[in-house]
Formats: structure tokens, C-alpha cells, sequence
């Protein structure tokens, strides 16, 4: 047989290879292992990068290609093996529960949370869940760790509409059969594992060996699929029950399904019948209730709390929240005035600096706490101050003569990414503090076992606005994603239970709305540019999901949080 000549990223050589031999095959010849650096030794390897796009090992080398083989430490080998994990879960709940299907609704901060549903749907439209003891999660890990110790193939399998439609009818996954419906292709990629069949949007590993780490743990009604921690694939997730986190996703879950929606294929559904409109309104009112619901609460306090704090991850539409909260506050006859905090950061000489030597801005440390708290301080006990201003350009604080003085009636309303960190403000009397998280948490899902990530979501929704806004090209936007979520992960997620409220900007209808503007940025993305990968998974993932026409997305009010991000809000 001819051969052929790749170029193994991870070693850096080219390497003859046979016309028509497998990634599994090379990767077993030349790359068996990989580690952080990609070099040939460390963890096993469970996909590749060819020319920049993602491919399980079973993919067939025909050309020349540059080739990646990545392990657990990429994100993309982590989604891989997290994928495969669902299957096995899958087939498990299939065995033991055949009058039931499993339900892999949303990301916890310990894994995937999932449920075991009834058939039969209650009145108001959420699902019946049925609740697995300790003894039934404790036999479905097992019969689990049994299907990995077999180390069973995955196997790809092409098939009509009409083949799928049965075999997922059978099943009992009418959300697939609907998503099916709604894309109207005519044949589709179907794995297939010890006789079960399910669809992924991504390749999974080879075979089931792989898959040496996983946990269950109970949650809620459902429990919790626990994988590994991202630089150590021998540990699962910690645990970190955050109930104010959990609460708002599933709140968000059972509104979709009291709406009817209960995937991406019923959200397909809506759009192409003309119903979306109706569900933009619908969902802007939950929004404008739920601010009012906070702002209520607020109000409760008046005669103690004088401060409101708003943090939340990046693109959680925080700056929109702070507005549409404080004109709630207004109908209930407070005052709210704004201070950024921003205006309090160090003089840059006095930044602290990260383990690469570059400005730590989101660093505690990168703002003059001391001085922060002493304003603070002074406003509660009803003096006046004068209000700093931040120069970005020069690095330093100047004054301008903007004074404030808190009267009876006021609340000052600050925002910021350290907002929930009681570190911030340690001698302030925190009674006179509430605190709210904001972020998009959405629960919606492509079907039954294939979710949508909220990080995914953030992520359109910030490149979009920074391209509009700032000239920010899109590639950009990708490539700072993980420093991003490495600075939420130390800096916003650990206090997220310290907020005394949970606003969930996520909106049913946004992933229609963000395709109409994120698609065509994200084909702009040249195959050699390191965003490419990325750019590639992004735009297969927003192919499963109908666009608004742009009929459809002037009917998003202006006061709408998704305005911050796409244009015309009038806040």
C-alpha cells in the first residue's frame, strides 16, 4: 500500500504512514501518550486535531495532514471523554430503567447534573423524575465501571432520516426525533455501543477503556456525573454543593419545559412556525419579574442595606442588570446611584503582576481596598466623599470633583468581577451589603444527553458585542477565552453562594438570536489561524440551531440584556 507523509505536532517530525490508516493506528506507532505539552508520554490519547479540526481516532488518513493527538488536559479531549462518559451512562439507564429515559440537563460545579424521567410529563409541563435511592446510584456505577473494564468500541454508523427517527422513537427520545425533524437533512451520524445507539455533536473516544475516572453522586432529585478535574484525569470533580447556583438552573429548566421547550429540536420548532415572537415576549417577562422580585427584596431591607453589589463572570450581562435593578428600585421610591468600581484600582506602578510578568488587573490585590472601605465607610455614616476616577491610559487616579453624599432614601448600586468576595470589603458592616450573582445559566439542551454549555454561551455572546463595539475580531475573542474562565475560576466562582440573590440573565430564545450575528464572524476564521479548532466546534454547534429572521430579532425590546450584546439598547 502507498504510503504518505504526515507532520506529527506532538513530536515535530513527519512520519510515513500508510494511505487509508487510522488515527488509532498512527497514534499507537508514534504517539501512544501525550501530556500538556504534547509531547509523546503522559495521558492516553483520546482524539486529534488534523489540520486544525477535531477527529476521533477511528478518522481515516487519506492526504497529507499536520496531526495533534491530545489527552484530557485540551479542552477538546476533555469534551471527548466527557462525551463518551454520557454513553456509557446512557446505556446503563436504558438496562436498568427500559420504561424511563435519562435526561443530562446541565453543567454543576461538580459535573453534569442528570435525571431519570418518567414518560408521562405533569400537568404544568415539567417532567416527572424518578428518584434513584443510594443503593440504585451505587449499582449504576458499578454496572458502569463493568461496560469501561470491558473496553467495548464505539462504533460510527451512517443512517436515513427514517432509520433514525425509529430507532430514537424507540428509544423514547422525542427531543432527538424533534431536533431530527427540525434540521431536515437526510442522513445522519449514529455511534453505536454494546448494541445501544445515541448521537453526539463530536467524536467520541475509541473504546470504553479509556474512561478510567468517573463518579455518582444523589442531587436534587437526579445526581450528578462526576469527571475528572482538568489537570489531574485520575481525580473526579470535588464536590461543591452550590444550592443558589443548582436552584437557578433548574428553575430555568422547568420554565423551558412549562414553555414547551425542552430542547434545542422544540426551539427549532417555535422559530419555523412562526411562534418565536411569542416566546421573546414571554421570556422578557420573566426577566422584568424576576428584577422586580429582587429589587422587592431590597426593598425589605431598606432600613438597613444601603449598598448593592452585582458580580458575575464576564458576558453574564452585569452592567445591564445594575440598570434594569436600579430602575425597579426607583418604582419603590429608592434612589440608586452608581459608583464603578473600577474608579478604585491601583496606580498601575503598584499592579501586581502574574506568573508571566504581565499586569494581574483582575487581581484583589490590583485595587486600593483600603481606600475603597474607608469611602464606603464614610458614606454609611452620612458623609460626603469625593468620588475617584481611573485613567486607563496613564494608569493612575484623579479626582474631577464628583462628590456624593448617601440621603435616607439612596442605595449605591457597584460592579464588579470581586463584588461577592467578603475580602473586598473586610471592615464594612456587611448587614448594610446585598449581594447579586448574574450570569446565563442556561439549562437548555441540544436533546435529552447533550447539553449546552453556559461558557459556550458567555462566549458568543462576547465576541459578538467586543467585534461591535471594540473592533475586536472574533479570533481574538477565542484565543483570550481560557485566560478568562482561568480568572472566573479563581476570582468569581468560589463566592458565588455569598449572593443574597441569583439573577439568571439567560433567555430561551438567545442561541437563535446570537447565531443571526455570531456565524458569519466565526466563518472569518482563517483553517491555519490556533482559533480555528475552536472557531470549527463553535460554528458545528450552532448548525443544529434555526437563526431569527431579522424580522424576528426587532422584536427583542430594546431594554432587552441581550441588547448589551447585539446592538439597540436604550438603557
Amino acid at each position: 500500500m502507498e504510503d504518505i507523509r504526515i507532520y506529527c505536532e506532538n513530536d515535530k517530525e513527519f512520519h510515513k504512514v500508510a494511505i487509508g490508516s487510522t488515527l488509532a493506528e498512527i497514534s499507537a506507532a508514534i504517539c501512544p501518550t501525550v501530556n500538556d505539552e504534547g509531547c509523546c508520554t503522559g495521558q492516553p490519547v483520546l482524539a486529534a486535531l488534523v489540520d486544525n479540526k477535531l477527529k476521533g481516532l477511528d478518522y481515516t488518513i487519506m492526504n497529507q495532514h499536520n496531526v495533534r493527538f491530545i489527552g484530557y488536559s485540551h479542552p477538546d479531549g476533555r469534551r471527548t471523554y466527557i462525551r463518551s462518559l454520557c454513553f456509557v451512562l446512557q446505556n446503563v439507564i436504558r438496562q436498568m430503567y427500559p420504561d424511563k429515559v435519562l435526561a443530562i440537563d446541565y453543567s454543576l460545579p461538580s459535573g453534569l447534573y442528570c435525571e431519570i424521567r418518567e414518560l408521562k410529563d405533569r400537568e404544568d409541563g415539567r417532567p416527572h423524575v424518578y428518584f434513584a435511592t443510594d443503593e440504585e446510584l451505587e449499582t449504576i456505577r458499578i454496572r458502569m465501571q463493568e461496560l469501561i473494564d470491558a473496553d467495548l468500541p464505539f462504533r460510527k454508523v451512517k443512517m436515513t432520516l427514517a432509520e433514525a427517527e425509529r430507532l430514537f422513537s424507540a428509544n423514547r427520545q422525542q427531543e432527538k426525533v424533534n431536533l431530527l425533524h427540525s434540521l431536515g437533512r437526510f442522513t445522519y451520524n449514529v455511534y453505536m455501543l454494546d448494541g445501544q445507539a445515541d448521537t453526539f455533536y463530536g467524536p467520541l473516544t475509541r473504546t470504553t477503556g479509556c474512561l478510567k475516572t468517573f463518579g455518582i453522586m444523589g442531587f436534587s432529585d437526579g445526581f450528578c456525573l462526576q469527571y475528572p478535574l482538568d489537570g489531574t484525569p485520575g481525580k473526579v470533580l470535588p464536590v461543591k454543593r452550590q444550592s443558589k447556583i443548582a436552584t437557578a438552573l433548574k428553575e430555568h429548566s422547568d420554565w423551558c419545559a412549562i414553555m414547551d421547550i425542552k430542547g434545542v429540536g422544540t426551539l427549532n420548532k417555535a422559530v419555523q412556525s412562526g411562534k418565536i415572537v411569542e416566546l421573546i415576549n414571554f421570556s422578557e417577562a420573566l426577566h422584568e419579574r424576576r428584577y422586580a422580585d429582587i429589587a422587592d427584596q431590597i426593598y425589605s431591607r431598606k432600613g438597613s442595606v444601603k449598598i448593592v453589589f452585582i458580580a458575575g463572570p464576564s458576558s453574564s450581562g452585569k452592567t445591564s442588570t445594575s440598570k434594569r435593578l436600579a430602575i425597579q428600585c426607583r418604582i419603590l421610591g429608592l434612589n440608586p446611584k452608581v459608583i464603578e468600581l473600577d474608579n478604585y484600582f491601583v496606580d498601575r506602578d503598584k499592579t501586581p503582576r502574574d506568573e508571566n510578568g504581565e499586569y494581574d488587573f483582575e487581581a484583589l490585590e490590583a485595587m486600593d481596598l483600603k481606600f475603597l472601605g474607608q469611602q464606603l465607610n464614610e458614606l454609611l455614616e452620612g458623609k460626603e466623599v469625593e468620588i475617584p476616577r481611573f485613567s486607563f491610559t496613564e494608569g493612575k487616579r484623579f479626582f474631577n470633583g464628583d462628590f456624593m453624599k448617601l440621603e435616607e432614601k439612596d442605595i449605591l448600586i457597584m460592579e464588579g468581577i470581586h463584588a461577592l468576595n467578603p475580602a473586598m470589603i473586610p471592615d464594612v458592616d456587611n448587614s448594610k451589603v446585598f449581594r447579586v450573582y448574574a450570569s446565563a445559566l442556561t439549562s437548555l439542551s441540544i436533546d435529552e444527553n447533550n447539553n449546552i454549555s453556559t461558557s459556550d454561551n458567555r462566549m458568543l455572546r462576547r465576541m459578538i458585542r467586543d467585534n461591535r463595539t471594540r473592533g475586536i475580531v472574533p479570533e481574538e475573542t477565542i484565543m483570550r477565552w481560557q485566560s478568562v474562565r482561568r480568572g472566573e475560576n479563581r476570582n468569581i466562582f468560589p463566592f458565588q453562594e455569598n449572593a443574597d440573590a441569583v439573577f439568571n440573565s439567560a433567555h430561551i430564545f438567545e442561541l437563535p438570536a446570537l447565531k443571526y450575528y455570531a456565524e458569519p464572524l466565526l466563518r472569518r476564521i482563517s483553517p491555519n489561524s490556533p482559533a480555528y479548532t475552536e472557531a470549527t466546534r463553535m460554528l458545528k454547534f450552532l448548525d443544529y440551531i434555526v437563526a431569527l429572521s431579522p424580522a424576528e430579532m426587532a422584536a427583542i425590546p430594546p431594554t432587552s440584556i441581550l441588547r448589551e450584546f447585539i446592538g439597540g439598547q436604550t438603557l
